[in-house]
């Protein structure tokens, strides 16, 4: 009895884990992006092209939020920008674990096992989808032998796992695109917001939708600021023209973005003191007290809480007639 009440508080405990890795890894997809990276760049050139032209001007609170537009851009890159930039470069959160099954059928052997070690990258079809899975053997040492609290879950086998470096593998267009990509995002979409209140009465799914825009314009953004212009060539460069159909000319998708950014925000800073006490232990004693050391600035800078104490307030929600439902 005594076993099966440890072995599940330790399962809750992973999933926390899991749940809180991945509210990281979103906040890091949504807003944040190298200085020196094609994204920060392409963000620069949007400003440049479109911020002087008689298109929609983003003032005042965010909309459902509690931060305005310019202090969310001035966060970003003085403080939030570099730190989660030096963040992403240790260990912990550069290496990814996915596991066998959740690869496609083309990727596995035809034996159903996993891919073998000798293989560095495994393809979906088009060479712009290709996954670089070189790993860094002295960042992965000990990672296959211990039981990490963010790993898939207990009864999963580590020999299942492959293991991706996400630095070398950005978020970016993969060639997956037209109708199959459009079917996924409906599907997304329907399933999640089909019964939001016409009359915009009910605040949690409307704020639900605006999540989804808002992850979905981030994707755009990424997808444009790094796309394969001719195949032929492998020449990689900046869409604007995708970007701007995609997102720019729809000023909602805009503004989903920075509520998306500030939602996910305060989930960050909602949990900052059991990610201030985490164990961020990968077997490199030095990575990993840097890597505690930066999520504590992050999570206790005195500027941030300055600028935006609240980035979001959930205290709002739940408090309908359907709250309870939902």
């Amino acid at each position: 009895m005594v076993k099966s009440e440890s072995e599940q508080k330790r399962r809750v405990n992973q999933r926390t884990w899991i749940l809180i890795g991945a509210v990281i890894v979103l906040l890091l997809g949504i807003g944040f992006v190298p200085r020196n990276s094609p994204v920060t760049a392409f963000i620069h050139r949007i400003k440049t092209c479109y911020c002087s032209q008689d298109g929609p001007k983003y003032h005042g609170i965010v909309e459902d939020c509690c931060c305005d537009y310019q202090t969310v851009d001035r966060i970003n890159e003085e403080l939030l920008n570099p730190l989660l930039q030096q963040i992403v470069k240790y260990p912990f959160f550069r290496v990814c674990e996915c596991p066998e099954n959740e690869f496609p059928e083309t990727f596995r052997k035809a034996s159903g096992s996993v891919l073998s070690s000798d293989d560095l990258v495994c393809q979906e079809g088009k060479p712009e989808a290709t996954v670089d899975r070189t790993i860094d053997d002295k960042a992965f040492k000990g990672w296959m032998e211990v039981d990490n609290p963010w790993t898939n879950d207990d009864e999963t086998d580590n020999a299942e796992m492959t293991y991706v470096n996400l630095q070398l593998n950005p978020e970016r267009y993969t060639g997956y695109s037209g109708p199959s990509a459009r079917r996924i995002w409906d599907v997304v979409y329907l399933e999640n917001c089909q019964k939001l209140d016409p009359s915009g009465e009910c605040q949690e799914r409307r704020i639900l939708y605006k999540l989804i825009s808002g992850l979905h314009s981030s994707i755009s953004v990424h997808i444009a600021a790094e796309y394969l212009l001719d195949e032929k060539t492998n020449t990689w460069g900046q869409n604007l023209s995708l970007l701007y159909d995609r997102v720019l000319k729809y000023p909602d998708r805009v503004r989903n973005l920075y509520f998306a950014f500030l939602f996910v925000l305060r989930s960050v800073t909602k949990a900052a003191d059991y990610l201030g006490q985490a164990d961020y232990d990968t077997d490199n004693p030095v990575e990993d007290l840097n890597t505690q050391l930066l999520m504590k600035k992050l999570l206790y800078d005195h500027k941030l809480q300055t600028a935006c104490p609240k980035p979001f307030d959930e205290a709002k929600l739940w408090k309908g007639q359907s709250g309870p439902e939902l």
